[in-house]
């Protein structure tokens, strides 16, 4: 049975600058992301990979060839659809960018405040359950400050897929971390991940997760050099 296609990107090219300081950024990338994939993005600083990242979360204006997230074609897209098609998206990155005087709670019911249409006190109990999916029951109330740097970043993770998004984008999710706090973190998106149905595209250096991904991609020079299966 075939999976259904989250993100189906060809012939993606992007460039940065105008005129004489223009510059190629990506290089006919061809990329297919399907449900409940997980796909870590490997290689050099300045390969490109945050900038497919931010493309892909439509974070950036697709410039030229074609980039797909659930057929909906994201190039020459309106502002109104693009915002539509971000509510399905979550974003974890390597900073967790939780705002300091708000509760854990308060965190990630902030990313469901972008729907409109759901109840203060629905939007609340979906944020306390996140949080305690995510080994965080304990401080629902506690601030930032309060939290070490692990709980943050569930935090984070928590905040990403609060709304049951159909793709998360995580750069360097474990970069912050020591070996056992990122092991339990990229644990945790993976089984989330496998309970919600979305798909995961993670860009990282770090070697020690690897074997969480069912592919993973090498990039270097804005091309993608090579796709290795890893869970077969």
């Amino acid at each position: 049975m075939s999976q259904e296609v989250t993100v189906s990107i060809n012939s993606l090219n992007h460039f940065l600058g105008q005129k004489q300081l223009r510059r190629q950024i990506l290089f006919n990338i061809n990329l297919e992301i399907k449900r409940r994939e997980i796909i870590i993005l490997t290689g050099p600083s300045g390969a490109g990979k945050t900038t497919l990242l931010t493309l892909i979360g439509g974070l950036r204006s697709v410039q030229s060839g074609s980039l797909k997230f659930l057929g909906q074609e994201l190039r020459n897209i309106s502002n109104k659809e693009l915002v539509r098609i971000r509510r399905d998206i979550g974003y974890i990155f390597q900073t967790h960018n939780l705002l300091e005087f708000l509760t854990a709670r308060q965190n990630v019911q902030m990313s469901l405040e972008a729907f409109g249409n759901i109840p203060d006190a629905d939007a609340k109990s979906k944020s306390e359950a996140i949080l305690e999916a995510v080994a965080l029951g304990k401080y629902i109330n506690h601030y930032p400050g309060q939290l070490s740097v692990g709980q943050k970043q569930r935090v984070a993770i928590a905040r990403a897929i609060v709304s049951h998004p159909k793709l998360i984008l995580a750069d360097e999710p474990t970069a912050s971390l020591d070996s056992k706090t990122g092991r339990d973190v990229v644990e945790i998106m993976n089984r989330l991940a496998k309970e919600y149905g979305c798909s995961i595209l993670m860009v990282t250096h770090d070697n020690r997760i690897l074997d969480i991904a069912d592919s993973q991609i090498c990039m270097e020079d804005g091309q993608l050099e090579a796709i290795y299966k890893v869970n077969l």
